[in-house]
């Protein structure tokens, strides 16, 4: 692995990392996003070296498709 590849590893997993930590305070907010996170960072740094903005939009894609599920299940309940 060359010098270049293995400092972009190490700047996403400081982020994944920063996310976590930063997620892991409000975790009733949470759900959805961290696994969101992990999944957009990932693809977003294969497809073209954005882990950060994959990342981003995964957590917001997670926790809204999260919340989706949750008014779901509520609306089940009451039916």
């Amino acid at each position: 692995m060359s010098r270049h590849m293995a400092v972009k590893m190490q700047v996403l997993a400081a982020t994944l990392l920063g996310l976590v930590l930063l997620i892991g305070s409000n975790g009733a907010e949470a759900k959805g996003c961290i696994k969101g996170a992990v999944v957009g960072g990932v693809a977003g740094h294969v497809a073209g070296h954005h882990g950060v903005v994959g990342a981003a939009a995964g957590c917001a894609i997670g926790h809204h498709l999260a919340k989706k599920k949750q008014q779901q299940q509520q609306q089940q309940r009451v039916l």
